[in-house]
């Protein structure tokens, strides 16, 4: 058993020749948002499949939910996955459900909501705090990548999860919509206060939700530490990344 809710220790991971993960290293305590950070391709979202299961270190151990998990079977982490959601870059949404049935998917086999009017209160509930109560009866095809975001966020919490993944989130979507999923994310960090990973290039993103910072660069975790730890950083390759994110501008005004 550790102490910390998630936690690499060591962790390598290759494909063929490629080593993506090279003695990788972090934790993440129970109701901390960390953010995983560095360049396309350096492993930040192969790090949360290895976080869920979906694939298997090569060397090291991996913690979830306080637990070693390293060897775990597929059936075993389909408990996890209950206490651990994940919001994936492509949304992963049903194309042939509406919104409101997307978000009560995870709900069918719940004890919790088995009464119909509990699991449609719960889905009411969803929409509203991620803003989409109005796109209900619609279809996912319908929507804006931005807006599947924001329900499958909204799918990802319905069974109340202690810790939820998130895979990109402001990616591939307009800058103002991209600013509004990185609110929605900050307002369920104050609301929550879930455990939360964040996978993400955007630094104005980061800085408003990291507790702690995981940068990748080359397979190996070049850093880890605070925002305010990563700002005040020598290193010339981490002044360089954040000198060059900084060149494009927020659009939103809290950032």
């Amino acid at each position: 058993m550790s102490g910390h809710y998630f936690e690499f220790q060591h962790v390598s991971k290759s494909f063929g020749d490629n080593a993506v993960l090279k003695d990788v290293s972090f934790f993440v305590e129970r109701g901390e948002t960390a953010v995983i950070m560095g360049r396309s391709g350096v492993g930040k979202s192969v790090s949360l499949k290895l976080l869920m299961g979906f694939l298997q270190p090569d060397e090291g151990r991996i913690i979830v939910a306080g637990q070693d998990v390293t060897s775990w079977s597929e059936k075993q982490f389909s408990s996890i996955r209950r206490r651990v959601t994940m919001v994936f870059q492509s949304g992963a949404l049903f194309d042939s459900m509406t919104v409101a049935e997307n978000v009560s998917f995870p709900l069918q086999d719940s004890e919790m909501y088995k009464d119909r009017d509990a699991a449609d209160r719960r889905v009411e509930e969803l929409l509203a705090m991620l803003e989409v109560s109005d796109l209900a009866d619609r279809l996912p095809g319908d929507l804006s990548t931005g807006t599947k975001r924001a329900v499958a966020i909204a799918r990802a919490l319905a069974e109340d999860p202690d810790a939820i993944l998130y895979d990109e989130p402001t990616t591939m979507v307009d800058p103002l919509m991209a600013a509004h999923v990185s609110d929605l994310i900050v307002k369920l960090k104050e609301t929550l206060h879930k455990t939360s990973i964040v996978v993400t290039h955007d630094t104005h993103l980061a800085k408003k939700l990291a507790d702690r910072v995981i940068f990748l660069a080359e397979g190996h975790a070049i850093f880890f530490g605070t925002w305010q730890e990563l700002e005040q950083s020598r290193d010339p390759f981490l002044r360089n990344f954040l000198l060059q994110d900084q060149l494009i501008p927020a659009l939103d005004a809290t950032a």
